[in-house]
């Protein structure tokens, strides 16, 4: 982390999990072990059908909600579908886009993921942008060139002083819900040819600001030792977000001297 330029941010990614029940649970638990807010910024991305709960319960707890997905359009015959000013309506501060279920259950491409951060940003929110490689990509030695390519699409027509409401989650897809988790030094690696790319596309002021993430098994027992890393500002966490405790100690590992 380096909190001089830029903000450090604890996301959780609820998934498929939890109902509003749940969610008044979770927020009534957290309460009482919530940290007092120190350097890092804490998001929690429920299911769609949890927001106005989520945005209610953690009111107080100085938790901000994300939404997992949104659709590009802002109206329209699209069944099914959330839009980003929908959320921003709701008071949803981020979104994830282009998480790699997204890309391996429902079709999303680096050109839909575009498309999507695009209307985010035009709505007034902050995108989490998910990059990624496969063991197999990873094994072929085409990590670098694969996640450049991610994060150029991604940002294709973004324009320089939106960049700053962009995060970049990256998320090595053998290591999610796997319990494999990239060694520090390979997720750091990766989290610095990032931020390089940004600074050919922006200059390197503006790749100085950008907050990256790792998500990927980040959980208590590693969390500190990647978030020591110089270029990784915070996590995307998945299972150990659905439990207050291990949340909480992730947030911990991020207030860190």
């Amino acid at each position: 982390m380096n909190r001089r330029y830029r903000k450090t941010i604890i996301a959780g990614n609820w998934k498929m999990n939890m109902t509003a029940s749940d969610t008044k649970k979770f927020a009534d638990d957290i309460k009482a072990i919530m940290p007092r807010a120190k350097w890092c910024d804490v998001v929690v991305c429920v299911p769609f059908v949890n927001i106005p709960t989520a945005l209610k319960a953690f009111k107080d707890l100085r938790i901000s909600v994300g939404a997992q997905n949104m659709f590009y359009e802002k109206s329209g015959a699209y069944t099914g579908e959330v839009s980003a000013d929908m959320l921003k309506d709701l008071g949803v501060k981020y979104v994830i886009i282009g998480h790699s279920e997204r890309r391996q259950y429902f079709g999303e491409t680096d050109f839909t993921v575009n498309k999507k951060v695009l209307a985010a940003l035009e709505a007034g929110l902050h995108p989490i942008i998910c990059v990624g490689e496969s063991l197999e990509q990873r094994e072929l030695g085409i990590t670098m060139e694969l996640i450049a390519l991610q994060v150029k699409s991604a940002l294709a027509g973004v324009p320089a002083e939106k960049l700053r409401k962009c995060v970049i989650a990256y998320e090595p897809i053998w290591a999610i819900g796997t319990g494999k988790t990239a060694t520090a030094e390979q997720a750091a690696e990766v989290c610095t040819s990032i931020r390089t790319t940004v600074r050919h596309l922006y200059g390197a002021r503006i790749a100085r600001s950008i907050t990256i993430q790792y998500g990927g098994s980040m959980k208590p027992g590693n969390a500190a030792e990647l978030l020591a890393q110089p270029d990784i500002d915070g996590g995307l966490i998945g299972g150990a977000s659905l439990k207050p405790a291990d949340f909480v100690e992730i947030i911990n590992a991020a207030n860190q001297d």
